[in-house]
């Protein structure tokens, strides 16, 4: 319980924060969100190399890579969680929208609003224990089962680095729903903030 409190108290002054300075925030989440968009997807294509030279490697020369397993493994939420505030920004998460679609706009919007509130107290929560995680790795020096025994902190720190910046968007998002003339969306994802209004 303790720790959910100091957890509110956290995300209750990012958001008034964010709130004083949404314009500035949104400046700079921008950039960072299309980098670690830029990074995921170099990542993804370096797996899939990656993984059939271990195909190569095990068939043809019969000499598989040592590790490939538990670095693709390692990879994958990397790859995932730095994509996942852009996904959320451009309006490209995976949606079921036929209940919102047969409301009218204004409760459209509110429920909107609503279910942004909820997505930010989950990511909120998922990103504060993920970083405690990810910091008990850390401290551990916590390492893959077999050799060549890979770091597995910067998977944990992926992860609250995504849901981190996913909520931040999100409530950057609600501001907008909430005062669009006082908080303007941004030009990547205005396309899909329209169809709310």
């Amino acid at each position: 319980m303790h720790e959910l409190i100091v957890l509110a108290i956290v995300v209750a002054t990012v958001m008034v924060v964010t709130t004083i300075s949404a314009g500035f925030v949104g400046r700079l989440l921008r950039p960072i969100e299309m980098a670690l968009v830029v990074v995921a997807a170099a990542l993804a294509i370096f797996v899939m190399l990656f993984v059939g030279a271990e195909v190569a490697m095990r068939y043809i020369f019969v000499a598989p890579i040592p590790g490939h397993l538990e670095l693709s493994e390692l990879l994958m939420p990397i790859i995932v969680f730095l994509g996942l505030s852009y996904t959320q920004a451009t309006h490209g998460h995976v949606g079921m929208d036929l209940a919102l679609d047969m409301l009218p706009t204004n409760a459209r919007r509110r429920a909107v609003m609503m279910t942004l509130l909820v997505s930010i107290f989950i990511c909120s929560v998922l990103a504060w224990f993920s970083a405690k995680n990810g910091y008990q790795l850390w401290l551990y020096d916590d390492v893959t089962m077999s050799p060549p025994y890979f770091k597995t902190w910067p998977t944990g720190a992926a992860i609250t680095l995504g849901y981190a910046l996913t909520a931040l968007r999100m409530y950057l998002q609600y501001l907008h729903l909430w005062n669009p003339d006082r908080f303007p969306a941004s030009e990547h994802e205005a396309g899909g903030m329209h169809a709310v209004e």
